[in-house]
């Protein structure tokens, strides 16, 4: 692992609890998480967002200006517009969604949750999901926090995630490992 990555992950940790210590000390970690995740789902919909967070060619007046005008325009909050403004005077700011995700991973475990990540090669109905999430609520003991995604590249079965345990019960899995066996023999 180089230097590099070492060091985004540690400080990203570091921002992150950071953030949430303010948050919390504000009593406004509702609001904050809440614009997070809206921040996050910006940075993984917008290009534009997502150059001006990642290209090193812009100015950081540039970068200031904006976060400035998207949190007035949106009326975001004031507390979560200092912090990355002084990401952005730290230098900081490419790994602002690290950061912020690591927040709402914090956020999410001093409230006990568990994530859990679920893909599946069936599209899945409302009603379909939170059974799945309200039995591995109870096999938990704890409110389980579901990331869903369709994948109709798995052509059949499931991969399912909760925190570190891993279970890949899809075809398309199925097949490689066949093919891996084939090449090997």
């Amino acid at each position: 692992m180089s230097d590099k990555n070492r060091f985004s992950d540690s400080s990203a940790k570091s921002y992150s609890q950071a953030l949430y210590e303010l948050a919390s000390e504000e009593k406004k970690l509702d609001d904050v998480e809440k614009h997070v995740i809206s921040i996050v789902k910006l940075i993984s919909q917008s290009e534009d967002f997502n150059s001006l967070i990642k290209d090193p060619t812009n100015k950081q007046e540039n970068q200031i200006n904006s976060i400035n005008i998207i949190f007035e325009r949106f009326n975001l909050s004031i507390l979560l517009k200092k912090f990355l403004n002084f990401l952005i005077m730290k230098r900081r700011f490419f790994y602002v969604e690290k950061i912020l995700k690591d927040f709402v991973m914090i956020c999410s475990k001093k409230r006990g949750e568990i994530s859990a990540k679920l893909t599946v090669a069936k599209e899945l109905n409302e009603i379909e999901i939170n059974k799945i999430k309200d039995e591995l609520s109870q096999n938990f003991g704890s409110n389980v926090k579901l990331n869903y995604n369709y994948d109709p590249n798995l052509i059949g079965g499931l991969i399912m995630q909760v925190e570190s345990v891993m279970i890949d019960t899809s075809i398309k899995n199925k097949l490689q490992k066949i093919e891996t066996k084939m090449i090997e023999a």
